[in-house]
């Protein structure tokens, strides 16, 4: 059975009104080998989220961030499903609502299907294909919105005054600055999680700029939403 975006984005919503439901309590951090955080709401969207997953497709091979950082890695062929259930962890944390639930559709290395859904902004925005993308303002409660209610997404022109710049609220580097100044940007806005690419596949900034690290759980969903608003998404050296 083939997985709908409209189906990804149920599972996101669900997933994301279970992370708000820990984001209003007093809920504990602990830390990865690798110093990062983890709270009891990735473990329990990332529960939700397989569980739904194998429910829909059995035999549809999952990554997930948390199970994969434990060592747990299934065999996958050519199509599986990449997973972060709760990208920003250190903005959940900090409260400043700039995180998301990311649920992407690999086939052949590459991102054809995604959902980013960021919860306490309620903001959806899907990658039904490569080449179309929407979003929508969601209402708890009210499942996946209607056709009606959603909004194409497509990049802007770079402005003549210069590019609007997104860079990261807890990883932005001395390099990131440095290759910012090498272009013409007019202003530089700081968005957490994958919410970035969302961000100029709304048309809302230009460009976002990454070094260092990151892992493909982070930026899969996020790419397929970008890159179907007809984003590029590549390295410095534009391989």
């Amino acid at each position: 059975m083939t997985v709908s975006a409209d189906q990804l984005a149920k599972i996101a919503l669900d997933a994301g009104a279970l992370i708000m439901q820990v984001y209003a309590t007093d809920f504990d951090v602990e830390r990865k080998d690798d110093s990062s955080p983890v709270t009891e709401a990735d473990e329990k969207a990332e529960a939700l989220i397989l569980s739904a997953l194998k429910a829909l497709d059995p035999d549809l091979p999952i990554i997930a961030e948390e199970a994969a950082t434990a060592g747990n890695l299934p065999e996958h062929g050519s199509r599986f499903a990449l997973v972060d259930p709760l990208d920003g962890t250190r903005e959940f944390v900090s409260k400043n609502g700039q995180f998301t639930v990311n649920i992407a559709i690999i086939e052949h290395g590459k991102p054809v299907m995604g959902v980013v859904f960021a919860p306490a902004l309620n903001r959806l925005f899907v990658a039904a294909s490569p080449f179309e993308a929407w979003q929508a303002e969601t209402v708890s409660g009210e499942g996946v919105p209607s056709e009606n209610k959603r909004s194409i997404l497509s990049i802007r022109k770079a402005p003549d005054i210069g590019l609007t710049a997104i860079a990261s609220k807890s990883h932005r580097s001395e390099e990131t600055n440095q290759f910012l100044e090498t272009l013409n940007v007019a202003d530089i806005i700081s968005a957490g999680s994958s919410l970035k690419f969302c961000l100029i596949a709304a048309g809302e900034a230009d460009i976002y700029p990454r070094h260092g690290r990151t892992m493909e759980w982070d930026t899969a969903a996020g790419q397929a939403v970008a890159e179907a608003a007809g984003a590029r998404v590549t390295t410095t050296d534009l391989t």
